[in-house]
């Protein structure tokens, strides 16, 4: 069954994605009391009595305005109203009605969509009258409440929102297998570019302006018969050049992305190579636990350039994301694209592996017989047991006599056979040393 889809739609700072965090029950969206925070529309999953629904958070509308990202920002309204099923459209009962209000209804009215007026920004009992002035917007179905607060009119309009969805029952809830793809990297690596031309439309905002992206957008596509969520992110600038409020939020939110999905696709900019920022997110993705493809996009510009040659240049300059699934391809000409699906499915498989303990003792073991530790201080390194204690990303316990006879090359040692010996192409593994009878 389709989830209900509501968008919340109003001019700029009237407290759309106050009310939008208030309903999901989390931050997801940005807030700061700067107009046209929010730029794209973000879809967000929500629930009120067990009944789903999804919510859009939308730009501020401004009616009339010729600048290029007004346009856009209304551009992408527009979509949201189209998918919408119910509009709620908020008001600012503090500031009053505004002319920006009455262009909004007309646009509304022409939608024949069902509409709310939520009047936002009532604080108390005693402000309720606040509503009688938007009467002449001409909706019938108003409320009052305070997303900010939450504990005034909130819960009616949820009832109201949700009276006609039917509740979960037990097999809707049932857990799917859909595979999510953060889409990360450095600002203007063509992230944005990239989501558009695999939905087929203009679903994030493009311009070559750099930080455009501030919101987390968010899509299912299907393939070869394969769910996927692309979650299209902010670019990720150097720490020291992120500005305190919104971008810090929004690079925030990226990076929670990241520790979230199941594959990280880094875009890289080829014909700038792999910078020491790419290799910082690279190494953000390889804690997180995600499974890792660095797509070299803009390689229709590259000419005379085998693949393979730049690959092993890559290698060279980053060995630590040798591991690392690599693929080259061209969001603007669409070249390659497809692999991006059949290597985020490889990368989950080999995420998800599970080894035998019986095989896992045996290739530990043979590596730990063919090239022993040297001792320290004249003791020696002892490997009792193996065993594999979780997948995505895998991770390994050994057992040894004790953990400071261990020394870094000789975990590297390790875990380079495990990849030899078993794969984990595209994922970081994590492998830890317990002495024995430790928890």
């Amino acid at each position: 069954m389709k989830e209900k889809i509501i968008a919340v739609v109003g001019r700029p700072n009237v407290g759309k994605s106050t009310l939008v965090n208030r309903i999901a029950g989390k931050r997801l969206s940005i807030v700061d009391d700067k107009p046209n925070i929010t730029r794209d529309r973000i879809y967000i999953e929500a629930s009120w009595q067990d009944k789903n629904f999804i919510l859009i958070d939308t730009g501020g509308i401004v009616e009339g305005n010729d600048d290029e990202f007004y346009q856009n920002i209304n551009s992408q309204v527009d979509i949201a109203l189209e998918e919408a099923d119910l509009i709620l459209f908020t008001v600012d009962a503090k500031t009053g009605l505004n002319p920006y209000d009455y262009d909004i209804a007309n646009k509304l009215r022409q939608t024949k969509k069902p509409v709310i007026l939520v009047v936002n920004k009532v604080d108390s009992k005693a402000q309720e009258d606040l509503k009688y002035e938007f009467c002449a917007l001409g909706f019938d179905n108003m409320q009052t409440l305070s997303a900010l607060h939450g504990d005034l009119g909130v819960g009616d309009l949820l009832d109201i929102i949700t009276e006609d969805i039917p509740p979960q029952t037990k097999e809707d809830n049932e857990e799917n297998d859909e595979i999510k793809i953060a889409i990360i990297g450095k600002p203007n690596a063509g992230k944005s570019s990239l989501l558009n031309n695999l939905l087929k439309k203009q679903r994030a905002i493009v311009s070559d302006v750099s930080g455009t992206t501030r919101d987390i957008i968010d899509e299912q596509i299907i393939f070869k018969d394969k769910t996927f969520r692309l979650i299209d992110t902010a670019g990720i600038r150097k720490k020291s050049k992120v500005d305190w409020g919104v971008e810090m939020f929004a690079v925030d939110r990226a990076i929670k992305a990241i520790k979230e999905c199941d594959v990280a696709l880094l875009m890289i900019d080829s014909t700038e190579g792999l910078s020491e920022q790419d290799k910082k997110i690279a190494s953000i993705c390889e804690s997180s636990g995600c499974g890792l493809i660095l797509a070299f996009n803009k390689w229709d510009l590259i000419k005379n350039v085998q693949t393979h040659t730049y690959e092993a240049k890559i290698e060279k300059e980053a060995p630590f994301l040798n591991y690392a699934k690599k693929i080259f391809i061209s969001a603007k000409t669409g070249q390659r694209l497809e692999q991006i699906f059949d290597t985020a499915r490889e990368i989950q498989n080999e995420r998800q592996k599970r080894i035998s303990t019986g095989l896992l003792n045996k290739v530990i073991s043979e590596a730990y017989s063919l090239n022993p530790p040297s001792s320290i201080k004249g003791k020696m390194l002892r490997i009792y047991y193996s065993t594999q204690a979780k997948t995505a990303p895998p991770t390994f316990v050994i057992f040894v006599n004790n953990k400071d006879l261990i020394q870094d090359h000789y975990k590297r040692y390790l875990s380079k056979k495990l990849r030899e010996n078993f794969g984990f192409f595209g994922t970081p593994i994590v492998v830890s040393y317990r002495q024995k009878g430790e928890k």
